[in-house]
């Protein structure tokens, strides 16, 4: 087949994340089946416009909102001159590309692939008129655009959003992320991608860390959505309670100068350490020698560092929000927080429970490590491959091996 994915960013730019893992490894997947994969993205600066990298080929035009047109305006080429995708994958990151608008639906088969519904967080990062703007192209422009075609959930919390925020009508399946086992050679990756590095397996892990002080530990991209604010404060939060505690932020993104500022007024601001990018030895170094993983985050539509975090044996403590309840088993493999509860009291009774217990540590973290290895990323190319072949055009690709 020859196939696009469609994804407003790449897995080598500032702000990728676990939206850019998925699209990457999915593509990988058919390249290895020997598909021909276009990658379409926006481009940053210093960036080729036209790369061959990992057998896939990589065209970015435009930046972080001209990039919509842009893949429109080469879609419609394609259909025009040829030769035609067989399929495309379309990423809805908040806002889809509307892709149905410039294909052939004789021609061309297409997933809309749905990470998490935006609709709140939108709020977050706009002014009023842009967030209701957001809101409409996500809700009732999508709905309607892609009315036809098959959509892509990467957890049930999303499927459930879809239905019931989005008033989604179509078609989903779901198909889960991965935890990726093998990755790129450390000093190639930028800061998200790092969250995408081989886990030590079990028995190279180290015993359960100990907890006086205990460390706790954030990975992710610094975005205002993902709150780290709430996890920063906690050094103030518990130092009574928990004395020396440390609190440590790994990744980079555009709030990083918030979320510093707000450190540095803390009373134990010595606590927190905000590392930005870490090589690959260094993070996974510092989370598995982490009491507790945790996320603040609003909504996800999965949770890539929670399983990151527990194939290194951490259990992560998180609101009971989208994506998040989905990859922690509660008082299995971590903690959600409770109604009425704050992030500071679950952290600590969490913490107060591994103390008291050892046994309870060890089982958690052996539960940690079951629960991630039951995620693979080739069980999501060969989901993705299967429903390429059913929902494509070309009647070339109507068996799959």
């Amino acid at each position: 087949m020859h196939l696009a994915i469609l994804n407003w960013r790449d897995p080598w730019q500032q702000t990728a994340g676990g939206a850019e893992a998925f699209a990457y490894e999915v593509a990988r997947g058919f390249v290895e089946r020997g598909d021909t994969v276009d990658f379409l993205t926006s481009r940053e600066p210093g960036q080729p416009r036209r790369e061959l990298r990992d057998g896939i080929r990589w065209l970015r035009r435009g930046g972080r909102w001209s990039v919509y047109p842009a893949v429109l305006a080469h879609l419609i080429r394609v259909r025009l001159c040829g030769p035609a995708y067989d399929f495309v994958i379309d990423c809805q990151n908040g806002i889809p590309f509307f892709s149905p608008l410039a294909l052939s639906r004789r021609r061309t088969g297409l997933a809309l692939v749905v990470h998490h519904v935006h609709d709140e967080q939108f709020g977050t990062h706009f002014s009023r008129p842009l967030a209701a703007l957001g809101r409409w192209l996500e809700g009732p422009a999508a709905r309607r655009v892609y009315r036809r075609h098959q959509a892509v959930a990467v957890s049930e919390s999303t499927i459930a959003a879809m239905r019931t925020r989005l008033r989604w009508t179509g078609p989903i399946v779901l198909v889960p992320n991965g935890v990726t086992r093998e990755g790129f050679p450390a000093s190639s990756l930028t800061p998200a991608l790092t969250l995408a590095l081989r886990p030590a397996p079990p028995s190279a892990l180290p015993t359960a860390p100990p907890l006086a002080p205990p460390r706790l530990v954030a990975v992710g991209r610094l975005v205002r959505h993902k709150r780290l604010e709430h996890i920063v404060h906690l050094a103030d939060d518990l130092a009574e309670t928990w004395p020396g505690i440390e609190v440590h932020i790994v990744g980079r993104g555009p709030d990083e100068p918030r979320i510093r500022a707000a450190a540095s007024l803390l009373r134990h601001a010595a606590r927190v350490h905000i590392h930005g990018h870490l090589p690959a030895e260094a993070k996974n170094a510092l989370v598995a020698t982490s009491a507790l993983h945790l996320s603040a985050s609003q909504g996800e539509g999965w949770g890539l560092s929670v399983l990151e975090a527990a194939a290194l044996g951490v259990p992560t403590v998180a609101y009971d929000v989208d994506g998040l309840r989905d990859a922690i088993r509660d008082g299995v493999t971590g903690w959600l927080v409770a109604p009425g509860a704050t992030l500071a009291d679950t952290v600590s009774s969490a913490l107060k429970e591994l103390d008291a217990d050892p046994a309870l540590a060890s089982e958690m973290r052996s539960s940690c490590i079951a629960w991630a290895a039951e995620f693979d990323w080739d069980r999501t190319r060969n989901a993705m491959a299967q429903l390429a072949v059913r929902n494509s055009r070309s009647p070339g690709t109507r068996t799959i091996a």
